[in-house]
């Protein structure tokens, strides 16, 4: 913004303009600095630098000036001190709990979260020392009391989680944390801020995929982490510098430019989502369907509770077998079948051979992913041209 200012600002202002004085730089669009080291103007300033005593910028592995806008940005729209921008979306994961780890120590997570934050819980933390307590059933609020030890550091849940769209109740969540005297920790890469504020609801730290909606065209691999001013500076000063999971000056741009049509692409989104959930609940050839807007999800009041749109992102389940469900995938003409999502393009994967492929048909069945679910990230086309294209692919079930 040109000039600091005690006036409130909304949403919308504080993705176009928090964190870019446009005076400063001379710039509408913010600038990138793509350097590796600044110059510091005397020998005192260096060492002040160094010891955090003053703010600056001492290197490009810790901080840039481009990556602090998109900081910047991200922490006033997601009510938080502060942010601290990532090379990945698991980095920012892996990030934000070690932090609050000592070997030995557990945490609680719904078992409903993304096949690659699985596998970080149930393999690299393990060996690192830390103890996940995963929760079979997430939105009983009784079955994470039930298993909080006095070694658990904090409480983690995917809401809505990819790619069965479970909601969690983050004010019940952050109720019980509190209650116990640690935080919860929500990963909104789904949702995005223009559709949920966890910190509003009562949540401590806020992760994203940035990679996702807060890209919004699949152009930038990056992640965040939000918090209080404390504990993202004690990351920083610690684990980040000596870690080095960095994001790029050019990443932080793509995302300045992402961020200022956060809401427009978020409602589109919402809006095409339920359009094709609302024609596929009633399709002959599906079985089921998953997305927080439908009047039958069991999590549907309570996510028009906590969000203000129900998001991109939706699976269903088809009849028939596996080969029908492949079929259904290689028939698509207009939506593309990629691992990825939160993209202008809609997009479809196949969860049980693509994203959660490293878990057992035993396990993927127990967090609810059967081997005929098909993930659709849905995009902001034209919904005639996604519906006939839809109805095309599933005319190949026999």
């Amino acid at each position: 913004m040109k000039k600091k200012s005690d006036k409130k600002y909304g949403f919308d202002t504080h993705c176009i303009h928090t964190g870019h004085d446009v005076l400063k730089t001379q710039t509408i669009t913010p600038p990138i600095y793509q350097s590796v080291a600044y110059p510091y103007e005397s020998a005192e300033y260096a060492a002040k630098l160094f010891r955090y005593e003053i703010e600056g910028f001492m290197y490009g592995r810790m901080d840039n000036p481009t990556n602090k806008m998109f900081e910047e940005r991200l922490a006033a729209v997601e009510l938080t001190d502060k942010a601290l921008a990532t090379s990945s979306g698991m980095s920012a994961i892996f990030m934000a709990c070690i932090h609050l780890l000592e070997k030995g120590d557990s945490f609680l997570t719904s078992n409903k979260v993304y096949g690659g934050t699985n596998k970080l819980f149930t393999d690299t933390l393990p060996r690192l020392g830390f103890n996940p307590i995963f929760i079979e059933n997430p939105s009983n609020i009784e079955s994470w009391s039930e298993k909080i030890t006095k070694d658990a550091k904090f409480l983690y849940v995917e809401t809505p989680s990819n790619p069965n769209l479970f909601v969690g109740d983050i004010p019940a969540l952050s109720k019980l944390a509190h209650e116990n005297e640690i935080p919860l920790m929500v990963d909104n890469t789904v949702a995005s801020p223009a559709l949920q504020q966890p910190v509003a609801l009562g949540a401590d730290i806020v992760i994203h995929s940035a990679t996702k909606y807060l890209s919004g065209n699949s152009s930038s691999i990056s992640g965040v982490v939000a918090g209080s001013a404390d504990y993202i500076d004690d990351i920083y000063e610690r684990d980040y510098r000596n870690i080095g999971p960095s994001i790029s000056p050019f990443n932080s741009w793509l995302l300045l430019l992402g961020m200022e049509t956060l809401s427009l692409r978020m409602k589109k989104h919402s809006d095409n989502t339920l359009a094709l959930a609302e024609y596929l609940e009633d399709h002959p050839k599906v079985e089921s369907v998953l997305y927080p807007g439908l009047s039958n999800h069991p999590q549907h009041e309570l996510a028009k509770k906590q969000m203000k749109g129900f998001s991109g992102l939706m699976s269903f389940v088809t009849k028939g077998g596996l080969e029908d469900a492949k079929n259904v995938i290689d028939s698509f003409e207009l939506i593309i079948h990629t691992g990825h999502l939160g993209t202008t393009k809609t997009l479809a994967t196949h969860p049980a051979f693509t994203t959660h492929q490293q878990l057992t048909s035993e396990e993927r069945l127990a967090i609810g992913i059967p081997n005929t679910m098909i993930r659709m990230s849905v995009g902001l086309e034209d919904i005639d041209d996604l519906i006939e294209d839809m109805d095309h692919a599933l005319s190949k079930i026999r």
